[in-house]
């Protein structure tokens, strides 16, 4: 049965190539006809799309997820969906990455593809059909390597980077979540979506004002994982780098700006919970980060007691001055830690700026508003030009 089922997932990967020289337009989901159904013991998934399209099925764990990725399908209305299982936890689907779509099921208990198939009579029909297996099984299923071609993108055509001190500061802005992961959501708008909208318009302002390089983690609404986040600001020689967010958070006051550095002790309940979530958004998105993250964690903080954290702590300063010298409305503890994955970079300065709260109507109303993005913008230039010329100035004094 084992060895079946592996030729079965391969066989459905090594289809994709050729297929997607033919099959590459967008194809769209139809909710009434698709559906997830317990039957028995087998958890039966049927997907409806408008055409055929290049695809494939595989399995991952620590959570245990089944991962679908196609090129590519509009998921609108997925969540009208007939959802009548028990086995399935969660469930999220939207853009991964440009052209390819996603969607991940979090499965309650180990279980095994037995059927994976396309039919192609009228549009497009996916069905999948999973037993329950045992954990053992279920491991060596997930361990099974990623086929070359679909590894994720490495950074293509980025600029090269700068020596420290010289040229223009080169800022990596870091919208956060994107494609089959938004975010927090209220009354129609998405934490992906307003922070692409602010990254986009703090990247023309520096850019117009001069002085900075300014890269994006990502120029559109596609998913990114945490680990390429960090390796693509080592890529282009980040002097710093700022993940932007605006979360809905339960737990705790939850209004204002806050900034967020790391620490393996986060400030309080809330903002521990905010790492956690974050991390986990990740993880339902389709990538492990536990290896790197235990390694990542252990290098930063050997280096971050030397120069880093020194440089982290006067940045995020900068940061609440400025925000606080315009006015504009903060958390009653504006500098708070976490252990957020997206800021364990040893070398490169970074911090995680929440701008507000979804969960605040509030601060809903400021992030819509133009003009109040256009003062916060002005006041993290700000921030980052006292930053550069103290850190400039005390690298000279460093260095002598």
């Amino acid at each position: 049965m084992r060895a079946w089922l592996a030729g079965l997932i391969v066989a459905v990967v090594a289809w994709l190539p050729a297929a997607a020289q033919d099959l590459s337009a967008l194809a769209r989901l139809d909710p009434a006809a698709s559906s997830i159904t317990d039957q028995g013991e087998t958890l039966s998934i049927t997907l409806q799309l408008s055409q055929p399209v290049p695809w494939r099925v595989r399995l991952a764990d620590n959570p245990r997820r089944l991962i679908m990725d196609f090129r590519e399908v509009d998921w609108s209305g997925i969540a009208d969906m007939r959802r009548d299982s028990t086995r399935i936890v969660d469930l999220r689907a939207g853009s991964f990455r440009p052209g390819w779509s996603r969607l991940v099921m979090e499965l309650r208990a180990p279980m095994a593809v037995m059927t994976a198939e396309m039919a192609t009579d009228t549009g497009a029909t996916v069905r999948i059909g999973l037993f329950p297996t045992t954990p053992a099984d279920f491991a060596r299923q997930a361990a099974l390597p990623e086929p070359p071609e679909w590894a994720l993108p490495k950074a293509a055509e980025l600029p090269a980077p700068t020596l420290r001190g010289t040229g223009p500061l080169t800022v990596v802005l870091d919208p956060g979540h994107g494609g089959i992961d938004p975010g927090a959501e209220r009354d129609g708008h998405t934490e992906a979506e307003l922070m692409l909208t602010f990254a986009r318009e703090l990247k023309e302002l520096l850019v117009r004002d001069g002085g900075f390089r300014v890269v994006m983690t990502r120029e559109e609404d596609v998913f990114v994982p945490l680990e390429t986040r960090i390796s693509f600001a080592h890529a282009v020689g980040a002097d710093v780098f700022l993940s932007l967010h605006a979360d809905a958070l339960a737990e705790g006051e939850a209004v204002g700006a806050t900034i967020y550095t790391l620490s393996e002790d986060a400030s309080d309940e809330a903002a521990r919970a905010l790492a956690e979530r974050h991390d986990r958004d990740d993880l339902l998105s389709g990538i492990d980060l536990t290896e790197q993250d235990d390694l990542v964690a252990t290098v930063l903080m050997d280096m971050a007691r030397t120069e880093t954290q020194p440089r982290i702590d006067r940045l995020a300063l900068a940061l609440r001055q400025s925000i606080s010298g315009a006015g504009l409305k903060m958390h009653r503890h504006p500098i708070q830690q976490a252990g957020f994955s997206v800021l364990k970079s040893p070398d490169v300065p970074s911090v995680l700026i929440e701008l507000g709260f979804l969960s605040s109507a509030s601060d809903l109303e400021r992030l819509i508003d133009p003009e109040w993005r256009a003062k916060m913008a002005a006041a993290l230039r700000d921030a980052l030009r006292v930053w550069a010329a103290e850190d400039a100035a005390l690298a000279g004094i460093n260095d002598n």
